[in-house]
């Protein structure tokens, strides 16, 4: 007959959950959903109900659909309703000057300039692309095209719903679950080299010290030249004997960068850090085969400048035509006792975090370096990044201009343009800064209903806190499945001492994990 059984939810903060089944048996070392339907009042545990099994505890599979199950992540196919939005033609899709409106003057033809894209290894849905010239008057023109996914996702249509409610693409370590169907992020949405692709472009005129003289904003098609990798345009830089157009363009953002970096080091912008870790999959199973930490090239920090440079440059020009709802990302300075554990841990040590101001902040990072332990400071980053506070999306209208600010970036007003393919808050942004540059462009009341748009502002909060947590715990599924069963010696860093253990960073790793003492 039916027995009554505790079962444990992932969630430590949960209760132990009873139910009633007639299979305690085959439930034993198994993942499963349970739903909560009661917690009477003369019992100490609330009472519940099975609701499916999902697998083996350990296996990969399942502890995959755990994570996203359990980070409130919709993974599942999409629908032919959404489906039945894309594009007719399919992947045969070709631009065309008359739909795509080049004729009617509604959008520009880029397709001679030498523009790349630059990304990481094996990246297929290819957000953005950057091109300089240098100018007869010594200055540059520098621009960032960002895949125009407005064109394809239209306000009121079933694919743009599911968009809003997914909000973002989740990266776990074997898969993606892509905000939007495969057909648009991969390939028609996506700025290939050697193709014709519709963009939306922000270029501007920088003089030689990378200050904005002009800047204008123009839906584009663009005919990308190259995709690097990091380390491709990084061997273009580095390689004297190379000097065609393209590798040019690389060197001129490159140096262009720098003094973008520079600028915003001195206004107060933090480099924080966060353990990333990568692993080599093996082909057939996934399995993790060797686990690395990232290395960060100089060019990585050449495309973050520009995309940077883009989303300020985007956050004024729509805030300008929509001073009450534009969909702006903020990022609150975190108050100073938010550092006390942290302070206090350093003071043994003879470092002192200053905390006045985001400035303060990282000159005072800067400083705190331990001769005998090189790895101290990154490790110093690491940890400050856990006093910050979440940087979020917000309605302009709900705020104050003030209230605007990015703490971490040191600006006065940011928002996200760059990324339209993985985030949905990028589409919006797209749409307010398509209608503040083309009057007729016609969005009806969609980019001006504030209390729709502060409601989707917490939807883009959430997921996106969720994606980043799922996307963590999938880093620590794998590097469980690493090191099971293998014994290795590493030197590791006691982060937090809790009541029953304490916390430890594995940094040749980048894996933190507790260990309990009792």
């Amino acid at each position: 007959g039916p027995a009554t059984v505790s079962v444990l939810a992932m969630d430590r903060r949960i209760p132990k959950i009873r139910i009633r089944t007639r299979q305690a048996d085959v439930l034993a070392g198994q993942r499963f959903v349970v739903a909560i339907d009661a917690w009477p009042r003369e019992s100490r545990y609330p009472h519940g109900h099975f609701v499916r099994a999902l697998g083996s505890a350990g296996d990969k599979a399942t502890e995959t659909e755990v994570l996203l199950l359990e980070h409130d992540v919709p993974f599942q196919p999409f629908t032919p309703n959404v489906r039945a939005d894309l594009p007719a033609e399919g992947a045969a899709w070709l631009f065309d000057p008359v739909r795509d409106q080049l004729a009617a003057g509604k959008r520009r033809d880029l397709r001679d300039l030498d523009v790349c894209s630059i990304d990481p290894p094996g990246c297929t849905d290819i957000d953005d692309a950057l091109h300089a010239i240098e100018l007869p008057n010594g200055n540059f023109q520098v621009g960032v095209h960002i895949a125009d996914v407005t064109n394809f996702v239209k306000p009121g249509t079933a694919m743009d719903a599911e968009a809003a409610h997914r909000s973002t693409t989740v990266y776990l370590v074997d898969r993606r679950i892509d905000m939007l169907p495969e057909l648009l992020g991969t390939n028609l949405c996506s700025l290939m080299s050697k193709v014709d692709r519709l963009a939306f472009s922000c270029v501007w005129e920088l003089d030689r010290d990378a200050n904005i003289v002009s800047v204008a904003f123009h839906k584009s098609v663009i005919h990308s030249k190259a995709s690097f990798t990091y380390d491709e345009a990084q061997s273009r830089i580095d390689d004297p004997a190379m000097a065609d157009p393209i590798t040019k363009s690389v060197r001129d953002l490159n140096m262009l960068a720098k003094k973008l970096r520079r600028r915003r080091t001195e206004a107060g912008a933090l480099t924080l850090s966060s353990p990333e870790v990568r692993f080599r999959l093996e082909n057939d199973s996934q399995d993790p085969v060797d686990v690395e930490m990232k290395a960060l090239k100089e060019t990585n920090a050449l495309v973050e400048e520009f995309m940077l440079l883009a989303n300020i440059s985007v956050a004024r020009k729509i805030h300008e035509h929509f001073p009450d709802s534009s969909l702006l990302r903020r990022h609150p300075e975190p108050p100073a006792q938010n550092f006390d554990n942290l302070q206090h841990a350093l003071r043994p040590l003879g470092v002192q975090l200053e905390t006045g101001s985001s400035l303060a902040l990282a000159q005072s990072l800067d400083r705190a370096v331990l001769p005998h332990d090189p790895y101290f400071n990154n490790l110093l980053r690491i940890l400050t990044t856990r006093c910050m506070m979440q940087a979020q999306y917000f309605c302009s209208g709900t705020h104050t201009p003030e209230e605007f600010r990015h703490y971490g970036l040191a600006t006065a007003i940011y928002t996200h343009f760059t990324s339209p393919i993985r985030r949905y808050a990028d589409v919006m942004v797209h749409r307010l800064l398509h209608a503040a540059v083309d009057r007729d462009a016609d969005y009806g009341s969609v980019l001006t209903d504030k209390a729709k748009m502060a409601e989707q502002s917490d939807v883009l909060n959430h997921r996106h806190r969720m994606a980043q947590q799922a996307g963590r715990s999938s880093v620590e599924l794998y590097t469980n499945l690493f090191f099971k069963g293998k014994t290795v010696e590493e030197p590791g860093y006691v982060t937090q001492i809790l009541q029953n253990g304490f916390g430890v960073l594995i940094h040749n790793y980048g894996i933190e994990g507790v260990v309990y003492t009792t």
